[in-house]
């Protein structure tokens, strides 16, 4: 339901399609493909290049396959113990996935131990949602460490929030797994995929960080 043409994963994937032409990425998994849309945007630009993605819903997988991806291609997978081997593809990437899992940095380190060349994640950043004194306050509460206890207290201990367009996803923040990515790779490259202020960890409501090893 959130899909659209201008999107801001649609804006990442554009960044991604570059990198994996400038540092000659070969082989590329996608963890949560849903129906394949990542997929089929970069197999259409990059034929020479090795794609597969796994997702957990069979029905979000005929999907992608009715739209021309292989069982191969797009098949059964769990982001929190990938079935591929200690850097078996040069890149991992995942779009809008992570804030709907229980144990994101469970999920990093899945994909930072596959990927051999780097890694690329797009998604939610919650501190810089909402308005000026909501992210205030959200960043004021995270610098005490009680943001979990507030998002738990707001959540009736619950822990996840569900809507309409999004069903069921957590509080999540790219920059909660940032220390993780930053302390496996050599660099790391952050992007607002939407518009932000200067500092994307205060103002970006969504973030596309690449983290690359080597």
């Amino acid at each position: 339901m959130q899909v659209s043409a201008q999107d801001e994963h649609q804006f990442a994937l554009s960044i991604l399609s570059a990198l994996i032409e400038y540092h000659g990425i070969r082989s590329v998994l996608d963890v949560g493909s849903g129906t394949g849309r990542a997929l089929r945007y970069l197999k259409a630009r990059h034929p020479g290049v090795r794609f597969v993605g796994i997702e957990p819903v069979e029905a979000l997988r005929q999907v992608g396959h009715a739209a021309g991806l292989s069982p191969e291609e797009l098949r059964d997978g769990d982001v929190n113990a990938l079935a591929a081997a200690d850097g078996e593809f040069d890149l991992v990437c995942e779009f809008a996935v992570l804030h709907h899992v229980p144990q994101p940095a469970q999920a990093v380190a899945e994909m930072l131990r596959v990927a051999r060349k780097g890694i690329f994640i797009s998604d939610a950043n919650n501190l810089g949602q909402g308005g000026p004194v909501a992210r205030r306050l959200k960043q004021a509460l995270a610098a005490l460490r009680l943001w979990r206890a507030f998002d738990w207290l707001r959540t009736g201990g619950k822990g996840y929030h569900v809507s309409a367009g999004d069903g069921l996803f957590y509080s999540y923040s790219v920059y909660n797994d940032y220390p993780q990515v930053r302390a496996a790779c050599h660099t790391v490259h952050q992007f607002n995929t939407v518009d932000a202020g200067k500092n994307l960890a205060a103002s970006a409501p969504h973030v596309a960080l690449f983290g690359l090893k080597k």
